[in-house]
């Protein structure tokens, strides 16, 4: 049986075997490296358990990366997890087919321009002689130093992503959006409801497991940050809000080799993450039905 359906259907698990190469190199294989954590350091071989987490537990510095890699976190979630589903409800509701393309382009484009570029672009739009600050002195206000103030750093983080991400992130809830019964929605233009009606009696309800799975996977990630674009963005005027987890586990592994110690930092985020991720399939599956396993 497994050999007749290997000789049948051999395209379909050639595609898969690309990707599960990588993530066997990249993902699995580098795990047998997580025993580091559990040592002095490299040179050293020598087993100190616990000691490395324990350390950064006790570090005063902890709750400050905590608070800020979490707060990054939760106001993307509130704020970047949300876009992408009001735009593809905004497309579903565009009647011209050929507006709608090219509003899809547009928003789509952002997501193919590198991280690095992005970034380059926030620097320079945001500068003192940038675009906004011309802008703002055009119209009689003072110059901002937007990089400078640690105040501004979660916003512009959050408002670049949205910019850079939600149009793709749009795609998956199109797909499912366009898996919605037609009849459904004949039926209730025949009770007389109107566009707001629909997609909040039809479409919302209809689209919510993919809603659902999305914000698991989310919450599951609600511990990553990504080191790169906050590498690119923070300085040391805004360490106060910027400096999260990822980039402590950088500098403390790729600076100053210290890579025991960096481990165990980013062992506990992965842990810690997992545990959120757990906890939310849970939740989802008892109150919606719908999770990942």
């Amino acid at each position: 049986m497994l050999r007749r359906r290997l000789a049948r259907q051999w395209p379909l698990y050639a595609m898969l075997l690309l990707p599960i190469i990588y993530y066997v190199i990249f993902c699995y294989w580098p795990m047998y490296g997580l025993n580091i954590a559990f040592k002095k350091n490299i040179i050293k071989n020598e087993w100190v358990g616990l000691y490395n987490f324990i350390k950064f537990l006790s570090d005063p510095y902890f709750y400050k990366l905590l608070r800020n890699t979490l707060l990054l976190n939760v106001y993307s979630l509130a704020f970047s997890f949300p876009a992408p589903i009001a735009l593809a409800l905004m497309f579903n509701e565009l009647k011209n087919l050929r507006f709608k393309r090219v509003i899809q382009s547009i928003t789509y484009l952002p997501h193919f321009i590198s991280t690095v570029v992005v970034c380059g672009m926030v620097v320079n739009f945001l500068s003192n002689d940038g675009f906004v600050n011309q802008v703002l002195a055009s119209l009689g206000f003072e110059r901002i130093q937007f990089l400078m103030q640690p105040g501004f750093f979660r916003p512009i983080y959050i408002i670049s992503g949205i910019w850079q991400n939600v149009g793709w992130s749009s795609i998956i809830y199109l797909a499912a959006i366009s898996g919605v019964d037609e009849e459904l929605y004949e039926a209730a233009t025949i009770d007389g409801a109107g566009r707001l009606r629909k997609v909040l009696s039809i479409t919302l309800p209809c689209i919510a497991p993919t809603v659902s799975i999305m914000l698991i996977m989310a919450i599951g990630g609600i511990m990553s940050v990504g080191a790169e674009k906050v590498l690119l963005l923070y300085n040391g005027a805004t360490y106060e809000t910027a400096d999260v987890i990822s980039t402590f586990v950088y500098r403390r592994g790729m600076q100053g080799a210290d890579y025991s110690y960096a481990s165990a930092v980013g062992m506990f985020q992965s842990v810690v993450g997992l545990l959120f991720l757990y906890a939310a399939n849970r939740f989802s599956a008892k109150i919606s039905g719908s999770s990942l396993w």
